[in-house]
């Protein structure tokens, strides 16, 4: 599955790195992240002077969410000692020893606050980040079944997510679960994990019986092959303006029927009617064509299949734009009617399920979940549902996979669907399983339409938003003309603005679509990003200085207290990469890269380096081919290309 041979291309550099080597505490990896030094020094040195267990130290210390407030912080309260914690705050610092790693602890209220020492501290950080580049803040360890014997193996985590329907529009939906998808994808795959991404498609059901028929009068070969998901959903439209046709007159007859009804009158030759135009209409045909796909017909196979294939490899394309590829391309015709048939033998057993008006239900109501309502499992013609579908893939994922966790990246709308399929899984009795999955939801985007109109495929957005770019980009005439390829950069940069825009703000919160904010340089935008980044390889294209001789630059002469906050703020990307496994919102690595864009900014003026003296420039550009390499793996991270000019 994702190993650094197989990812896409925003994180085929991000080589993944873990230790053998021990901590006496948990979780403290002082190789892999140059923060857990200074904790485990910190809990040692206050330890040893105050007779608290260091144990108890290090697990309470914290980031902090600004420099102003220290490195490491300590809310004393936590250490549960019956004591004023404002006092014993005092107490604490007046014993903490002298330290060649930190300065004296200051006290805000009751928290200790523990500053860096900028000489140490840019001596590990840099060297360690100019080393190890595109690996420094993984950790692998964290993806390892048993930290403590790593010949256990790595975690399994599947994660399904963007899953279009094939011959519908790709929409806003569809764009937030493949973003938000990947990012976590990228995510857990630098914290160790073995990664399985799962593309499950909207495959199946009576509108492929519609489709087929409808491509009998309305399709293409040339251009089934040329662009298959337009073409289908051409066909789609076309066939369902067929439907709704035929829908006119049998509505009406079945007026007429109800009326004669009611005043008992005979409606025997009208009924005869109604079956003649049912028998003929579209809707029959499509659910007789569908009936044939379930039955295993060769030919409607066949038709299905290459309508199936054909749009995967379109899908594949356009993914390929956001950097992203999936190990599996599953979907509902996958799910065998033995999985379905033994999860309904199962909620019979358990006494989850019951019959209800010739259909199949289970009331939630009755096992402690009123909130769940009810839900269909089989109709009353026997054919099985969404959740029916979703119960047999679950179970046939944990036989195949053995997965340690799975994450759905399905929108908010389906909230309670996907409350359901947990909730029934664990009343089949298999809590074990419904306890490995989760749901990551997310809110909608408004207005995001096309400037062709208000279909929303992908292709036609990512292609809105590059011709933006571009028309921005030749506004700058110099700049203009030093870039190689300025269609493509312009692509990479309305990418960017797409996927930064839905980065912005917290998952579960909707957005407006909104195409010249989200192309501006202006504010905290994805182009900002970009140039954040172009500029810095500027920088070092301008030194003339090796790179690979930068590591031996000598840090004690980045004096400034610009370059102390920058180095403070790179020490904290392996922390921020771990409080993100925990928060799983992409906005918790976007805001720390605006953080160090800001930053940055302030310093051009300040931490000069042409003209500088030659060692002085070495270190800035040392401190510069830093930033530059952290802002680069969180950028991949979130699923960005970063570019080198603009």
């Amino acid at each position: 599955m994702a190993s650094a041979a197989s990812l896409p291309a925003s994180v085929a550099a991000l080589t993944l790195q873990s230790t053998d080597q021990k901590s006496k505490f948990a979780g403290c990896f002082p190789t892999l992240n140059p923060m857990d030094i200074y904790r485990e020094h910190i809990a040692e040195q206050l330890g040893n002077a105050t007779g608290i267990d260091a144990a108890k130290i290090y697990a309470r210390l914290a980031w902090t969410s600004t420099l102003d407030k220290g490195d490491l912080s300590l809310p004393v309260a936590s250490l549960q000692i019956k004591q004023n914690p404002m006092e014993l705050a005092k107490e604490l610092a007046s014993k903490f020893p002298e330290s060649d790693l930190i300065h004296p602890p200051s006290v805000a209220g009751p928290h200790m606050q523990f500053f860096c020492k900028t000489e140490p501290l840019a001596k590990t950080v840099l060297g360690r980040i100019l080393s190890e580049k595109a690996a420094y803040g993984t950790n692998g360890n964290q993806g390892q079944k048993d930290p403590s014997d790593p010949s256990k193996g790595q975690k399994k985590i599947i994660i399904e997510f963007s899953s279009p329907n094939i011959a519908k529009p790709f929409h806003a939906g569809h764009l937030r679960s493949t973003i938000i998808g990947g990012f976590l994808a990228n995510l857990y795959t630098v914290m160790g994990w073995d990664v399985i991404k799962m593309n499950y498609l909207g495959d199946w059901g009576k509108q492929y019986g519609l489709l087929a028929n409808g491509f009998k009068y309305f399709g293409n070969e040339e251009a089934l092959t040329k662009d298959p998901i337009n073409h289908l959903f051409d066909v789609y439209v076309k066939v369902n303006g067929l439907v709704a046709e035929h829908d006119g007159p049998i509505k009406a007859l079945k007026e007429q029927i109800k009326i004669k009804k009611e005043k008992s009158e005979d409606v025997a030759e009208l009924e005869a009617q109604l079956a003649k135009l049912v028998d003929v209409s579209e809707d029959e045909k499509a659910r007789r064509y569908f009936k044939s796909m379930e039955d295993g017909d060769p030919e409607a196979l066949a038709l299905w299949r290459k309508f199936r294939d054909l749009s995967i490899e379109k899908y594949k394309q356009t993914y390929a734009r956001l950097n992203i590829d999936f190990d599996v391309y599953s979907g509902e015709s996958q799910i065998k009617g033995e999985s379905m048939s033994e999860a309904y033998k199962l909620m019979e057993k358990a006494g989850v399920s019951e019959e209800s008006e010739g259909a199949v239900i289970v009331d939630f109501t009755k096992h402690g979940a009123k909130k769940l309502g009810k839900a269909i499992i089989v109709r009353k013609d026997g054919t099985p549902l969404y959740l029916t579908r979703d119960i047999g893939a679950i179970t046939e994922r944990d036989e195949e996979y053995h997965f340690d966790k799975m994450i759905y990246v399905v929108a908010a709308q389906q909230d309670l669907h996907l409350a359901q399929l947990f909730k029934v899984t664990e009343l089949m009795g298999h809590k074990d399983l419904a306890s490995r999955c989760q749901h990551i939801n997310f809110g909608m985007v408004r207005g995001m339409s096309t400037r062709k109109g208000t279909v929303k495929f992908l292709d036609d957005i990512l292609k809105d938003v590059g011709e933006k770019m571009h028309e921005v980009m030749k506004k700058n005439e110099v700049k203009y003309s030093q870039v190689e390829d300025p269609v493509k950069t312009a692509d990479t940069l309305g990418i960017t603005s797409v996927m930064v825009q839905d980065m912005t703000g917290k998952r579960i919160n909707g957005y407006d679509f909104n195409l010249d904010a989200m192309t501006s340089f202006e504010g905290d935008t994805g182009p900002y990003l970009q140039y954040a980044h172009a500029r810095l390889c500027s920088m070092a294209r301008k030194s003339e200085l090796n790179a690979d001789e930068l590591v031996n630059a000598n840090f004690d002469l980045l004096t400034e207290q610009h370059a102390s906050d920058l180095v403070r703020l790179l020490a904290q990307w392996p922390d921020v990469l771990l409080n993100t496994a925990k928060t799983l919102e992409p906005v918790t690595v976007l805001s720390y890269l605006f953080r160090m864009t800001h930053m940055l900014s302030s310093s051009y003026d300040v931490l000069k380096v042409i003209g500088s003296e030659p060692e002085v420039k070495k270190a800035r550009m040392a401190l510069y081919a830093s930033a530059r390499q952290v802002l680069n793996n969180g950028m991949r991270i979130l699923g960005l290309n970063p570019v080198e000019r603009m």
